[in-house]
């Protein structure tokens, strides 16, 4: 059973409680009046500080060790080897010694601004005078400091490099902070086993993978993983991706460097609509969860004459879903694949010509796949979502095994999978997203998955006659029916007897209560 190290000394088994849970619970206490918004901002940026000190004083001494001490402070021995170099100003140790000390907010921020300003890679990922802004208690911020100081990202005894370890606790506090601010919290941070879902069903191992809107890099992250879980090479992809707000697209940008990822999230935060940071992109993966229903995207007068709706029609200003869907279509590459999420509107609104849109997409044979997903997945909302799953090319591909798939789509209705992990959110099980990724492989004709054929209140194959026939709506329940109920061997007749009688015993129950409580109240002075 595999332990993680942190720096108290003690072995805290991961099937027990695991040390990032031990991290939060004790940053957490100290958050006091800074709200969780905020106070992410805060752990994570300290959480990457020390990361990148920790990287930075491994390499130091691994220079010393070498005879070449007279090179720690030349910036290109540190930069071969993806290490970030840091003046003392901006070390975890120079802040640790000073944590007790008024100033320290000014310091850490200081810090900060000195590791962007020379090192050229983390242009715009940190924060910008953030701590001396919010005011957090002195004493507060030491302790916090304290606590992060326990994450030993050197030396554990655990089979994961440095960036396995802080991506981890990265995540988990990204998870932990979404779920604290509910319906904001999902405007940076899409549900894990959602995310996962995706990459196992497109399979990013080579080529560019994209997020119009990528909040902190989650599908990036997942992306990574599933290559390494496959045993791919990150060296086979880059990555592009635009987030619209400002301290979320840090987040990202810091989320990929704790983890050694080099990726293209443009220049500066900006609008994918409007500032779009990659136009000539095309991509041979596109994984997002765009916002839901976003209104008034746009002014009556704006981006009327588009490239991005080219054979299709204006979206309409009241709602972006087919706007996004349509950017995505632009920007993937002849034979790319998009999956993103969408609120369940999208595959049956007639709302603002998106029918008509809906149905040239349909009619352009773009739709490869459509799932409905199970409610209570997501921070943002209560609602169920589904899954779009758009491709450039269905025709025969003997390289990937896929057969020729021009004039079907496959609908999956998984409305009914998921399992409670509290009062109020669900997430998708490692059997579910894998019993659905099956699924579609399957169908696409990848052998290895077994031969696929309909089950009814589950899956379904549809032609493009089917389609038209259901008005090109795409909601999978239209398709794939009702699941068909086991035969209990009971005749009948049988049935209906023990059914009667039990209905009649039930009657009698009844009736011999509403006596009771006529008498009860009669007693009481209430008779008729």
């Amino acid at each position: 059973m595999s332990q993680v190290k942190i720096k108290t000394g003690k072995k805290v088994d991961k099937q027990e409680k695991g040390f990032e849970e031990s991290l939060w619970d004790t940053a957490n206490k100290l958050r006091g009046s800074v709200e969780s918004s905020e106070y992410k901002h805060i752990v994570l940026s300290l959480i990457f500080l020390k990361f990148i000190s920790d990287k930075f004083e491994k390499q130091r001494k691994k220079l010393v060790a070498d005879g070449m001490g007279d090179y720690v402070d030349m910036v290109e021995f540190y930069a071969k080897d993806n290490v970030f170099y840091l003046p003392e100003e901006a070390r975890w140790s120079f802040i640790q010694k000073q944590a007790k000390q008024d100033d320290i907010a000014v310091k850490i921020d200081t810090a900060l601004h000195t590791v962007e300003k020379n090192n050229v890679s983390l242009k715009g990922a940190l924060p910008d005078n953030y701590f001396s802004r919010l005011g957090l208690d002195a004493s507060k911020l030491a302790a916090l400091i304290d606590t992060i100081n326990n994450i030993n990202t050197v030396a554990n005894e655990c089979h994961m490099t440095e960036e396995d370890l802080v991506g981890r606790v990265y995540e988990y506090f990204l998870g932990k902070f979404a779920a604290n601010e509910g319906k904001g919290g999902g405007e940076f941070y899409t549900p894990k086993s959602v995310v996962s879902l995706i990459a196992e069903m497109i399979e990013p191992y080579k080529g560019k993978i994209y997020d119009p809107c990528c909040g902190s890099g989650g599908m990036f992250v997942q992306s990574l993983k599933f290559i390494d879980s496959h045993n791919g090479s990150k060296k086979d992809i880059s990555i592009y991706g635009q987030e619209y707000t400002s301290t979320t697209h840090k987040l990202a940008k810091m989320n990929l460097a704790v983890r050694g990822i080099n990726g293209n999230l443009g220049d500066v935060a900006g609008d994918s609509f409007f500032k779009d940071q990659h136009p000539d992109l095309k991509a041979d993966f596109i994984m997002a969860n765009p916002p839901f229903n976003q209104k008034q995207w746009r002014a009556d007068n704006e981006l009327v004459d588009d490239p991005r709706w080219s054979g299709f029609e204006v979206p309409p200003t009241g709602n972006a879903n087919y706007a996004w869907i349509m950017h995505m279509i632009s920007k993937l590459s002849e034979n790319g694949t998009a999956g993103f999420v969408l609120a369940n509107g999208s595959m049956s609104s007639n709302t603002g010509g998106e029918g008509t849109i809906r149905q040239k997409i349909i009619e352009n044979d773009l739709v490869d796949c459509m799932i409905a997903l199970p409610g209570q997945l997501f921070y943002t909302t209560q609602i169920p979502v589904c899954l779009w799953f758009i491709t450039k090319n269905k025709n025969e591909n003997t390289e990937l095994g896929y057969r020729d798939r021009q004039g079907e789509t496959l609908f999956i209705d998984a409305r009914e999978m998921g399992t409670m992990v509290s009062r109020v959110h669900k997430e998708l099980t490692t059997d579910d997203i894998a019993e659905i990724a099956k699924t579609y492989h399957a169908w696409r004709g990848e052998k290895k998955d077994g031969n696929y054929e309909d089950k009814a209140g589950y899956s379904k194959s549809a032609t493009l006659e089917e389609i038209k026939a259901n008005d090109f709506v795409l909601t999978p329940g239209r398709y794939v029916g009702a699941a068909k109920l086991e035969d209990d061997g009971i005749l009948f007749e049988v049935k209906m007897k023990e059914l009667s009688q039990t209905l009649y015993s039930q009657m009698e129950q009844a009736e011999g209560l509403d006596k009771a409580i006529c008498q009860n109240l009669e007693g009481l002075g209430y008779g008729k």
